[in-house]
This record gives C-alpha cells, sequence and structure tokens, in this order.
C-alpha cells in the first residue's frame, strides 16, 4: 500500500521538497506522458518517492482534488532538535502552523510534527498527569517537549 498524493502539476517540485526536508529522502521512479497520451509528451505524470522509510506517489492531477487536514502525514520526532527542523523547514515559504503540533507545508499537505515521547505521557495510568499534558499541549502549536514534560512531572 502507497499513499497517493495529488498535486496541481506542482509534483515534481513538491517531491524535490520534501526529499530535501528529510534526510533519507529519495526518488525511486518518474514517469512522464507518452507521445499522444493526456499530457504532453515527456511531462512528468507522476514521482514515487520515499521519505522516513514511508514510499509515496506524487501525482500532477491538476486542479479538481486540493488537501484538507481530514488526512495527514504523522512524523514520530525523537528530540526537539528534531520537531524544530522539521517544523522551520514545512511552514517555510507558505506553510502555516496549526494548534497541537498541526501544519499545513506550502503545497496545502497537512503534518503532525510529535515526539515520540508524548504518546508515553498520553498513556499514563495516572488521568491527573495525563490531563496536565493534554492542557499544556492545547497552549501550543510547534510542541515544546520540555513544557510537556514539566506539565507530566508536576
Amino acid at each position: 500500500m502507497m499513499p497517493c498524493l495529488w498535486f496541481d502539476m506542482c509534483a515534481e517540485e513538491a517531491v524535490n521538497y520534501y526529499i530535501s526536508v528529510f534526510e533519507d529522502g529519495e526518488i525511486l521512479d518518474v514517469l512522464t506522458h507518452a507521445e499522444g497520451g493526456m499530457g504532453r509528451a515527456g511531462a512528468v505524470l507522476s514521482l514515487s518517492f520515499r521519505i522516513n522509510g514511508q514510499e509515496f506517489i506524487a501525482l500532477n492531477g491538476g486542479p479538481m482534488h486540493q488537501f484538507n487536514p481530514a488526512v495527514s502525514l504523522f512524523v514520530n520526532c525523537e528530540s526537539q532538535d528534531e520537531v524544530d527542523h522539521l517544523w522551520e523547514k514545512l511552514t517555510a515559504d507558505g506553510g502555516t502552523p496549526a494548534p497541537c503540533g498541526w501544519l499545513k507545508d506550502k503545497y496545502g499537505l497537512s503534518w503532525q510534527i510529535i515526539p515520540s515521547r508524548m504518546a508515553d505521557m498520553m498513556q499514563d495510568p495516572d488521568p491527573a498527569r495525563v490531563g496536565r499534558v493534554m492542557q499544556s499541549l492545547f497552549q501550543m502549536t510547534k510542541i515544546d517537549i520540555a513544557k510537556l514534560e514539566e506539565a507530566y512531572n508536576s
């Protein structure tokens, strides 16, 4: 199974952007329009690529469909440095932050940039600890691990 991301004729640009953001990003294959096909011969129809071990297809589908937050890409981050790096890169050039670690990149694709440690805190058997973490989280756009830890341990 592989998610297909529908772009309005900027799939190649978007894929090059995504593989520059993630250290292990790579283009796997490029499919171009054939002579006599629906698009201009030689123009990119789709690209397959991989980031963080996940394969995707990016399609130059035209303006009929737009991304919305009902589908997002969830990224587990091991450190605040990783959260900060991804947040900075993905909100650059027109991306927009959203509450609780969500953001929309410049292509309109929604992402969740979430520290791995947060899952442990949210699954604690002490409901008071979980509640404090949630209240702290609700005050954030980009997640601050130290502030979550402070709420968790207070």
